[in-house]
Parts: C-alpha cells; structure tokens; sequence
C-alpha cells in the first residue's frame, strides 16, 4: 500500500480553516418521539477535524427539569453514520427503562474531498478507525481526539441536562475497537466498556492494517497506541468486567475480529472479561439489537455504581 507523505493545497486549507475556528454551538436537525424520550439530531462545527460533524443523542423521559442522566457513548462501525444505532439498534427501549443517555457521533470527518477517501468502503469517509491521524494527507482523521475531548465538552458546554462527568462507552465492529482503546487509555473518563464484534486486535488483520498504514506510517510499534490487545498489557488496572458478544456465524470472526488474542492478553494481565459466543448470530445490526439490553443495564449499572 502506498505511503502517502505530500499534503496538497486543499488540505492545508482545510488545516487554516480548522485552527481559525472555534467548536459552534450545536443545531437541531431533528427530533423524533421514542419510548417517551426523544431521539434529537445535531450538527455542529468541529475545529478537532475541520469540518462540520453530525451527532445523534436519546433523551430519555425526564422525572424532573433539574434530573441529569449520565451518558453512553456509542461507536459505530465501517460505513455507518451516527444515524445507524440510532435506527437500528433498538437501545432506546432499555435506556428509558434505566435513564441513560445515549450519545452516537459519527464515525470519521465528512465533505473535505481528500484525493482517495471514498476509494473503498473500508479506509477513509466512514472509517476513522477512532485515532488521531499522523500522516499528513489524513491529518483531519482525528476521531479520538473528537471521541475523547472535543464531543463531551461539546456536550458538557450546551445539554445541562447530560451529567458527562458519569460516562461509559460500547461500540461494534470497528467501534468496538474504538470503545475498547479509548475505554483502556481513559480510565479515569468511562465507568464501563462493551463491545459487539470488535476488531480486537487490528495489528493483525487486514483491516487494521489497511487503516493503520494510511493513517499511522509504517512503524508498527505507533500501532500498538490503537491497539486493544495490546494495549491491555499497559492499561490493566481494570475493575470493571469487560463484556463482549460477538456471534459465532459472523464471517469476519476468523480474519478481522480475533477476539481470542484480546482474550488471551487479559488472561494473562488477570483483566475481567466477559466474552460470550453467540451461536447463530452474524455481524449485522440483527445480532446487536438481540442483546443491546444487556449491554445498556451492564453500564447502567456500572452509571450507578459510580
């Protein structure tokens, strides 16, 4: 795969742009009644990467105009948008039911027109892979830093209504990779961490390979920064059990996901895992929205407990 170094005028525009700009406040694209909470849309600014950002957020029903629900964090997997959880998942029901927010953002920057970002369906435009880019035409791929810092302090600035002080994070697939990193190099951030499918450890799939040689450089060792099962071996001052599902008819099970290595690093690290082999069930949406609920009550709990 090609190392691309050059950075062209429009990236370098974009850069300008991004540093001359603050994070806006954000708008209202939509509002959908759910299980007496609302499902809202928003579209902001982010300076993080330089270029407008939709995010998706589920306010459950209110006991009082002062109440504070904590929030959950939601990443998304390759293709997806903020839209697709929210649609698909089905996870409103149990977050009503336990008072949870849901947060769902979007999975890398949109409309910056990169030379090559729309190639493939698994690098680029909706593959952000939830790290800070180094190599400079990718340089706006800075989805842990939006992740991390900018969205909660986007949140924190402008829904008094969100206590973003009392925080967990799950996702699927490439977002599960996301929740798993993000969750092990921020402890002190998020309460609790779940993953549907992730890719466990992206060092030695295609996949990650793909992502991490575009977007990181050819040293493998800046890898392992975005690399659940290593990092595991690092950030082991777990308490918390890590749940995962992942179905045992998912295709990408063999190849790309390699959730018994993750297992294996935890073993060896004494981290709690719960890895549950869900026969029957594939990669899709289907297999999500059958055990979201456990998902949501292992983090409400965890919400609770804090």
């Amino acid at each position: 795969m090609t190392k691309h170094t050059s950075t062209s005028a429009a990236t370098y525009s974009t850069h300008r742009e991004r540093d001359s700009k603050m994070a806006t406040k954000p708008s209202e694209i939509s509002s959908v009644k759910m299980f007496g909470g609302y499902n809202k849309r928003f579209n902001h600014f982010s300076p993080a990467l330089g270029c407008s950002m939709t995010f998706s957020i589920y306010f459950p029903s209110s006991p009082s105009p002062s109440h504070k629900f904590p929030v959950l964090y939601w990443l998304s997997g390759l293709t997806c948008s903020d839209e697709n959880f929210i649609i698909k998942s089905g996870a409103q029901r149990a977050a009503s039911i336990e008072g949870v927010a849901l947060i769902a953002p979007d999975t890398s920057p949109r409309g910056l027109n990169v030379e090559g970002e729309a190639d493939s369906w698994d690098f680029g435009v909706g593959a952000g892979f939830y790290l800070n880019a180094t190599q400079e035409k990718w340089k706006n791929w800075r989805m842990y830093d939006y992740v991390v810092k900018e969205l909660p302090e986007l949140l924190r600035d402008n829904f008094p209504q969100l206590e973003t002080s009392k925080a967990s994070i799950f996702g699927h697939s490439m977002g599960g990779h996301g929740a798993l990193t993000i969750y092990l190099k921020n402890l002190d951030k998020y309460k609790s961490v779940s993953a549907f499918a992730p890719i466990a450890n992206p060092s030695n799939c295609a996949w990650g390979q793909k992502a991490f040689t575009n977007y990181l450089g050819d040293n493998k060792s800046d890898w392992e920064d975005y690399d659940a099962t290593h990092l595991i071996t690092k950030f082991h001052n777990v308490s918390t059990t890590i749940l995962i599902d992942q179905g045992e008819d998912d295709k990408f099970l063999p190849d790309q996901l390699l959730p018994r290595n993750f297992e294996e690093a935890c073993k060896n690290v004494n981290v709690p895992l719960q890895l549950r082999f869900q026969p029957g069930y594939d990669h899709s949406y289907y297999f999500i929205a059958t055990f979201i609920d456990d998902h949501i009550r292992h983090h409400a709990q965890a919400l609770k407990l804090s």
